[in-house]
């Protein structure tokens, strides 16, 4: 296969080629494709440009929330989801069908009872990344990492534990999570 990278100066802009065919064009603003083009990466693997999976998720009823207990939050309002990889009525999962570096975040808020609250990321069952504590009344916790999944069999799940046995503040504003590719692996 011959690749070739060239500039045009009659329109400004760039082309690449692929076994002779113009692939797609490039600007100093970026890459344009024609249509129904894709982008392969090294491993094979082939995502259309500028379409990785993206999801945000809300808690739109209140969930109470043991003390001192890891609970999985219940997040059953989608804001979006482009590639119907979270889950929103069982596991409350984000399950991505392409491997790469994933940014994910999260914040979990109460409403009335002061107390330490603590938000996290969990990857395949086990805590990956944790966020600080506030102890006051009417607090948020977030959390935010890069996390690598491959694709097939790796899900993130948001949970959440409190000192004092209360509801979570619902809405999309206080507990919610949110993630989308970053990077193809």
């Amino acid at each position: 296969m011959s690749i070739s990278l060239q500039a045009d100066p009659s329109l400004a802009q760039g082309y690449i080629k692929v076994n002779g065919t113009t692939a797609a064009t490039f600007t100093t603003s970026g890459i344009t494709l024609p249509s129904g083009g894709a982008v392969t990466f090294p491993d094979g693997t082939t995502q259309t440009s500028g379409k990785g999976p993206a999801f945000s998720a809300y808690q739109s009823s209140a969930q109470t929330l043991s003390a001192s207990t890891w609970t999985k939050i219940q997040l059953q309002t989608k804001e979006f989801d482009t590639n119907s990889n979270f889950d929103a009525s069982t596991n409350y999962r984000f399950t991505p069908t392409i491997a790469g570096y994933y940014q994910i975040n999260g914040g979990v808020a109460v409403s009335a009872t002061a107390t330490q609250v603590i938000a996290a990321i969990y990857k395949n069952g086990s805590v990956a990344k944790q966020g600080g504590f506030n102890q006051a009344s009417g607090v948020l916790s977030a959390v935010a990492a890069v996390v690598y999944m491959n694709g097939s069999t790796d899900y993130v799940e948001f949970y959440s534990n409190v000192s004092a046995a209360q509801a979570l503040a619902a809405g999309s504003t206080v507990t919610y999570f949110q993630g989308f590719l970053a990077r193809p692996a």
